[in-house]
């Protein structure tokens, strides 16, 4: 499975799984149409599968043109979102799984940004090779997604079973936000030298334009202060001991910043 990142408007990213033996393609939340089917035509593959991981907007505006295109594909989404994805056709929940080409992903359901959010993660197909995490808006690249629909607490609970997925799963998040979490992320973490190299790094690469998705996990779980709502530096800093409580002030803090 060959994993093409395609920009869209100011800072999305859309992504185009394809498999090659079977000339077919899959796409996760396609802000807009014209990128994917100018990639399809490249590929010359089929379109079969667009896999929503919420409704909003920016991840299901290339839907309808898609199916226009390609009839057959299907739509997959949450199943509270029942209405609000375009030509929506399957409704997953937790414990789910759906097939593209020979790989299988298990579905995560993952409210808080929305209530109805799902994550797709497709597990190594070998030992030593990395998962893929497909999360949408649920987990960045040093941060997470507003809470437009959830709670804190569901979040926190969103957030803690991407956490326990292996530390080689590489993060599909849907923006180029990495840089500023990690200029959020140092003002209340400053002594941890892994995100201030994280940084270094980070800077660098948007200095030379260059995307910075996917991430590891790993290197989320260092560094990513909206999956470290235990550490005792970050309860300091927002003066509580609570880990939902924790969380919600960082994520407060992250709005104003």
């Amino acid at each position: 499975m060959q994993i093409y990142r395609l920009p869209a408007l100011s800072d999305n990213y859309i992504f185009l799984l394809h498999d090659a033996d079977r000339q077919i393609a899959a796409v996760v939340d396609p802000a807009k149409a014209e990128p994917v089917l100018k990639r399809l035509q490249e590929l010359q593959a089929e379109l079969v599968a667009i896999f929503n991981t919420h409704h909003h907007g920016d991840h299901v505006g290339g839907n309808v043109r898609l199916l226009n295109a390609f009839p057959q594909a299907i739509v997959y989404g949450g199943t509270d979102d029942r209405g609000r994805i375009p030509r929506q056709q399957v409704f997953l929940q937790e414990g789910n799984r759906v097939t593209f080409g020979d790989r299988v992903a298990e579905v995560l359901f993952v409210p808080g940004h929305t209530r109805a959010h799902i994550a797709y993660y497709f597990p190594p197909s070998k030992p030593g090779d990395l998962g893929e995490l497909f999360c949408g808006d649920t987990l960045f690249a040093g941060g997470c997604g507003r809470l437009f629909e959830g709670t804190p607490a569901q979040m926190v609970n969103s957030l803690s079973k991407i956490r326990e997925l292996p530390d080689r799963t590489r993060v599909w998040c849907a923006h180029e936000y990495t840089l500023k979490n990690l200029q959020f992320a140092l003002t209340v973490d400053q002594q941890n030298p892994d995100l201030q190299a994280r940084y270094e790094l980070v800077k660098g690469m948007r200095d030379r334009s260059e995307a910075t998705v996917p991430s590891l996990l790993g290197d989320e779980k260092r560094t990513n202060p909206f999956l470290r709502w235990e550490q005792p530096n970050l309860q300091a800093r927002v003066k509580s001991q609570d880990p939902v409580q924790t969380f919600a002030r960082l994520r407060g803090m992250k709005d104003q910043f």
